[in-house]
Parts: C-alpha cells; structure tokens; sequence
C-alpha cells in the first residue's frame, strides 16, 4: 500500500494508546510477513548500509567514507514542523434515526437539549521542513499542515518560530510557509536539479521521524519517475533510504548537498519504512514554490484536450511504427486545443519543443508551461506529423469551464459482427431510455457483446456508443460495417473505434478480421 504519510497525533492527554505509540502499530508487521526472522532482522537494520566497493566505479561516483561532513553543513537547514488543530472529542450516544411522525420524536427533542456538550481537544503533528531563504522561507508537504490552526518551526538548536501560510498546492502535495527570524542569521539549502540524478545514486534524508528530532538516512534512487496514484502529476524518485512518519516535508539531498527531492509518501503495509520510500523530484517542485510565494497559488497550462495512451493496436491503426505521445479523444470547446485546430484522433508527439512520451508526460508538460505562452505543437496527423502553435491557457478557467456543461431512426439490430464481437442498433427513443443516453449523443449503440470476443476483452459494454469507425463519424450500422471491410481491404490488421460511455470518450482498436 502506497501512504501519503499521516503524521497527525491526538495530544497526550487524550490519546489512546494505540495512536499515541506508532511503535505499537509497527509491530503489525510479523516473521511471517517479512519471510521470515533473519531476513526480517536483515530488513529492520538494513538502514546502516556499509558501502561496498564498486568496480570501475569512477572516483566523483564512490561511496563516501563518512556523510558526517555533508550532514554537519546541511542539518541546521532542516526544520521540524509542529502543527496544531482543534478537533471534537466525540464519543456522545447518539440516537438513532426515527420515521417522521414517529411518537418517540418528542423524546429524541429531550435528549437532543439534554445531552452534555463534547468537549474540544487539540489534535497536533508533527512533520519536517527545510528552509530555503534567509528572509524565513520554508518548504513542508501539504498534508502535514493541512487544516492546521496553528503552525510553529522548531530549528536545530530548539528555538521556536510561530509560521504562517504563504500557500500550498494539493496536486502536488507541497506548501511554503513563513517565518520571522528577527536577528536570527537563518541558514538555507539550495535545489539541486533532480534530472541529473541516476538509478544507484547516492541521496542522505533529514527529518524528524516519529517526533524524535533531526535524524539523517542515507540510501540510493532505486528508481524513477514513479505514479503512485498521489496526484495527477506524478513522477517521483523512489529510494531506499529509511522514511518514516515524520520525515514529510524533508529534504532528499545528492552528494553535492543539494535538495533533489522532498520527502512525501511510502510504500508500507504497517506505516514504517521497509525502503520504498517517495520523494517529489526538484524539477516538479521548484516552479510550484516560485508560483506559490509570488502568487500564493499555483497557476498552470492548460491545453483543453481529453486524452488517453497509444497502444500498439492503436498505433499500427493510425500508421505510426511506434507508440509514443497522447492520443486526443475530444477537445473542449473554445479551448486553446480547439482554438489552433487540434482534433479528435490527433496523436501530440512533441509539446514546446519537449517529447510527449505518454499521457502523464502530456499533462505535466502543459502544467508546467507558463499561462499565455504560444508554444509549437507537433501532432501526427493523416500518416504524417503536422505543427500547430497553441497559446497556452490558464487550467484553473478550463476546470471551471468543464464543470459548467431529432426525429429518432427506426430500430435495426443486425446479428453480432464476428470480427468484433459486437451487436449493434441506430439509437432509438427506446434504446435512448434502456441505456441512460444523452439526447445530444450520436452514433451507433452496443445492444450486446460476445462474452469471448475482442470487444468484450477491451472493455467494450452493452450501452456504448460508437461515435467514430477510423476517424469517421457513424450514424448507421452499415456505417460501421462499411468502415471496417475499408480498412480490412487496405490492409489494416486493426480499426480504430471512437467510443462513449459512462467514463466518458475513449479510443479502442479493435481487429478486423478473426485470428
């Protein structure tokens, strides 16, 4: 299980002790669980790595003898983070739900006035921070100060700083607060480029595991660009260096002493390390941070498209050799897409001069791209790559631009197309209310699908819509039957099918002949 790390702990008067011990919580994790007790005791003290020698290594890339120095420079940069919030006690009876007219109403009214008031208690956590500039800046994650009243920075040699919000971004789980040193000489760390970093690198984390204070671990990127389903754009750096509850917030620092990533979630059936950790990489966070102190939100691209990945059955459908870039299933109207003339069925392959290797690449490019810049796309269009210029919009006013939103043909069902497993009708009135179907959807409808054909195995159900055969519109089955014996005659092994339902437009190739 993937955790966003909770680092919430009810005050000590009032905690249980179940939450108040996250060592007893820990111990959910048995011999048994771990593959046994040696390998569990390999486990639980493989933080104090021994750096072997590595053959042919070249010198700058050796395992250092000791981080001491690296640690000794860096340390009072990092911060721990204490917040508080005020949370209701519960624990009232409470009655249960009766009928209206119901003669037990007027005592529900008496116990209603007469039940104590629940007393309020503080809620607090604590997390880890680092500071970035002298005039008080600090970084943190979002969910270690998310619904907080009151926020306070502790500094290496325990001074106390009250801090305030400056802002935070959900989407990326960052936030910047601030505080006021005074006479106070505050030392900072600087950002390092985390694109430079490699798989087997070495990286040293500072932060404040359990609440025990400032507590270094040092590992290696295991890996990179990691989707742990945290936000929709992620790309994290994942590293064996043990990260804990607590650890939120923290730096994840090269050999060079330069922050490459903050410290934000784990992978981890108990809540402890068992090294998979996650690190936001600097090259995402650093643009989120300058907007959030110039702006104290986050302003990002938007392009205006719904998109989905190109698959090789896609790909040989469209007379692409490979399966790059993000496949566009519709584009919003009056959108910056629909503005420069991208279209449904275009494939982008390059964004402001950056490749497009899937879906998620597509969104965080155009995330990170400045608001009202012009920016040349590249698309692959009609078996040849085309370039369109797009003027970047603001994503905040798509999102809000999202959230606002005949005579009937005779019925004609014809048998199941083999090839694809498919039975199909022109949309009736009839149809229209069996199915929930819009009254503005258009197509051809799926009234059955073969339990052991290719449409049922990619996900094809009774209800669709085939909207689109080969970047064509539909309107009638001898339509769609017509668009597949084109492209079986052309020699294609696969059609490509524009399909809506209940999860919205997507694409599907489906084969054209059987076999």
């Amino acid at each position: 299980m993937v955790r966003i790390m909770e680092d919430w702990q009810v005050s000590r008067t009032r905690l249980s002790s179940e939450n108040s011990n996250p060592y007893k919580r820990n111990r959910q994790i048995n011999a048994r669980q771990l593959f046994g007790s040696a390998l569990a005791a390999v486990i639980v003290f493989g933080a104090l790595a021994v750096p072997l020698p590595v053959i042919g290594a070249e010198a700058p890339g050796t395992a250092p003898e000791t981080f001491a120095n690296l640690v000794e420079r860096l340390l009072p940069a990092v911060v721990n983070i204490s917040t508080t919030q005020t949370v209701s006690s519960g624990g009232g009876v409470e009655m249960p739900q009766l009928p209206p007219g119901s003669p037990f109403e007027e005592f529900k009214e008496f116990f209603d006035r007469n039940q104590p008031e629940q007393p309020q208690r503080k809620a607090t956590s604590l997390g880890s921070g680092f500071i970035i500039d002298s005039s008080g800046y600090v970084i943190t994650n979002n969910h270690v100060i998310q619904d907080s009243d009151e926020i306070t920075v502790l500094l290496q040699d325990n001074t106390r700083l009250p801090a305030t919000l400056v802002g935070r971004d959900t989407k990326t789980d960052l936030a910047v607060l601030k505080i006021d040193p005074g006479a106070i000489k505050l030392p900072i760390v600087n950002f390092g480029d985390s694109d430079a970093s490699r798989v087997g690198d070495w990286v040293v984390a500072i932060g404040n595991p359990f609440g025990l204070g400032g507590t270094v671990t040092a590992g290696i990127i295991s890996a990179r660009g990691r989707d742990i389903n945290a936000g929709p754009y992620d790309d994290f750096l994942q590293t064996d260096a043990s990260i804990n509850r607590g650890n939120s917030g923290g730096p994840m620092f090269n050999l060079d002493g330069k922050v490459i990533g903050i410290n934000t979630a784990i992978y981890s059936p108990s809540g402890g390390s068992i090294g998979i950790g996650f690190a936001i990489p600097s090259t995402t966070a650093k643009p989120v941070i300058n907007q959030l102190i110039k702006f104290g939100e986050v302003k990002r691209g938007w392009l205006g498209v719904h998109i989905q990945g190109v698959t090789e059955e896609i790909a040989e459908t469209l007379g692409l050799e490979e399966a790059p870039g993000a496949l566009v299933i519709s584009v919003m109207k009056d959108g910056p897409a629909e503005k420069s003339g991208i279209e449904a069925g275009d494939v982008v392959l390059e964004f402001n001069g950056r490749e497009v290797k899937d879906v998620r690449d597509l969104s965080r490019i155009v995330a990170e791209t400045r608001v009202g810049l012009l920016v040349e796309v590249v698309l692959w269009r009609d078996n040849q790559r085309k370039s369109l210029k797009v003027i970047v919009g603001e994503l905040s006013k798509g999102e809000e631009k999202l959230a606002a939103a005949t005579e009937e043909p005779a019925e004609q069902t014809i048998p199941t197309i083999d090839t694809l497993g498919l039975t199909l009708s022109k949309l009736t009135p009839r149809l229209r209310e069996q199915f929930s179907l819009k009254a503005e959807t258009k197509g051809v409808v799926v009234t059955a699908v073969a339990t052991d054909g290719p449409a049922a195995k990619k996900g094809i159900l009774p209800g669709n819509v085939i909207v689109e055969v080969s970047q064509e519109e539909v309107s009638t089955v001898a339509d769609v039957i017509s668009m597949i014996k084109t492209a079986r005659d052309a020699g294609r092994k696969s059609v490509l099918l524009l399909l809506e339902g209940q999860r919205g437009l997507w694409f599907v190739a489906l084969p054209t002949s059987e076999g």
